[in-house]
């Protein structure tokens, strides 16, 4: 609203402006705008530890988590002449520049556009087409929940483990787990994927009762979906310490493996996580520290397609047809042709 009240903070020696603080955002707990601004401005260094040089899509709601909302892909108008963007290609061959942070007052400034929740690519904007994280999204279905997503995050951590491979855990600010693998950027999308393929399917050979691959929801039944789609070109997740749209207002919050076992997903929301990353600091700082190699993974795929004739499985319903993948007729509806 023309004249309405204005808050000013300094961010890391940037003055970023906040119009209409007191608008709630979430109504059940009473958090405001300038709530969230400050709750990002807390962990400014750990989300932006997520979002550094990523070209990512702001998920936007400017009336709050009761209003509607949309995922802002492009730059705005008005974008500030310090926040650098990167042209990224969209599956359709359509490209689009999205803004890549550098700085804290970048996720203050989204923030103010009324940004919950961030979601970067997993590459960097100096490469946007080889990804340097291999992201496993652990998504409990129906008849599941948390506590089979932390089952399966430890099953996980053993196999990354044994393929020499190491991953970091965090919430996904619901009932999920992500689990983040940095890797060399020397991997196209197809490949990455094809790697998440490969863990999904040896995730389901390992705990057979509790994991699905399967991407159709018919076929996946009361199990964990390790969702390897995630790493499919312009399928991002919610990124270390994002808002998410829940009355609580959780956060997708990064934990150490020790931490997962007894771990609530609604213990940490906007009040605890600065508290707790006070005391803590961001516990996924070390990532930045390491690159490993996917050539374990891809050499799994190889073993996985000739000893046990397992090819690609189904894209997203936006992507293209790709070479060699199967059919993605619903099992149910193919059956009824």
């Amino acid at each position: 609203m023309a004249g309405g009240r204005v808050e000013e903070l300094d961010v890391a020696g940037r003055a970023v402006r906040v119009t209409n603080p007191d608008k709630i955002y979430y109504p059940e707990r009473g958090f405001t705008k300038l709530d969230v601004a400050r709750y990002y401005l807390a962990v400014a260094d750990g989300v932006l530890r997520g979002l550094r040089d990523r070209p990512t899509t702001m998920q936007r709601f400017p009336d709050g988590v009761e209003g509607e909302f949309f995922y802002q892909k492009r730059a705005p108008k008005g974008l500030p002449d310090w926040l650098p963007t990167a042209r990224i290609a969209f599956p359709s061959g359509r490209f689009a520049d999205e803004i890549c942070p550098t700085e804290p007052a970048a996720v203050i400034w989204a923030a103010n556009l009324g940004c919950l929740t961030f979601h970067p690519w997993p590459v960097r904007r100096a490469d946007t087409e080889h990804p340097d994280e291999l992201r496993l999204d652990l998504d409990p279905q129906p008849g599941t929940g948390f506590a089979e997503a932390v089952e399966v995050a430890r099953g996980l951590r053993e196999l990354l483990a044994g393929y020499g491979l190491r991953g970091w855990p965090k919430t996904s600010g619901g009932r999920g787990v992500h689990v983040y693998v940095p890797i060399r950027p020397e991997w196209t999308f197809t490949e990455v994927r094809r790697a998440a393929i490969a863990v999904a399917r040896a995730m389901e050979r390992r705990l057979p009762e509790l994991v699905t691959s399967a991407w159709w929801k018919e076929e996946r039944g009361r199990k964990v979906f390790v969702d390897y789609n995630q790493m499919a070109r312009d399928r991002t997740i919610a990124s270390p310490y994002s808002l998410r749209a829940r009355p609580r207002a959780t956060v997708s919050t990064p934990l150490r493996w020790e931490e997962l076992p007894d771990a609530e997903p609604e213990d940490f929301d906007l009040l605890t996580v600065p508290a707790r990353y006070a005391e803590l600091g961001d516990v996924h700082a070390d990532m930045a520290g390491h690159a490993f190699g996917l050539e374990p993974l891809l050499e799994l795929a190889d073993r996985q397609a000739a000893d046990d004739g397992l090819g690609d499985l189904p894209y997203p319903p936006d992507h293209p047809k790709m070479p060699g993948e199967p059919s993605r007729v619903q099992p149910s509806r193919a059956r009824g042709r």
